[in-house]
């Protein structure tokens, strides 16, 4: 059975935002990791920082890491 991350952060769009699901909700389209921060403690989460967001088993990041904000990277190849 596969484990679903409570926090999915999915590959960046064409104008480099990420879209962000909290369990089975989308909260919203992050252009960077403040936006995450902010819709995680609009949601309870208060102590969550930057470096929660790199460090956490929690957070699933797919097409790239925290540090992945373009598309470029993905249309070109590594």
């Amino acid at each position: 059975m596969a484990v679903v991350q409570p926090i999915v952060i999915y590959p960046p769009a064409g104008d480099g935002g990420r879209r962000v699901r909290v369990n089975d909700r989308f909260v919203g389209m992050a252009y960077g990791l403040l936006d995450i921060v902010e819709f995680l403690r609009l949601g309870g989460l208060e102590d969550v920082d930057e470096g929660w967001l790199r460090q956490s088993g929690l957070v699933e990041w797919r097409g790239g890491g925290p540090d992945e904000w373009s598309t470029a990277r993905h249309a070109d190849g590594p």
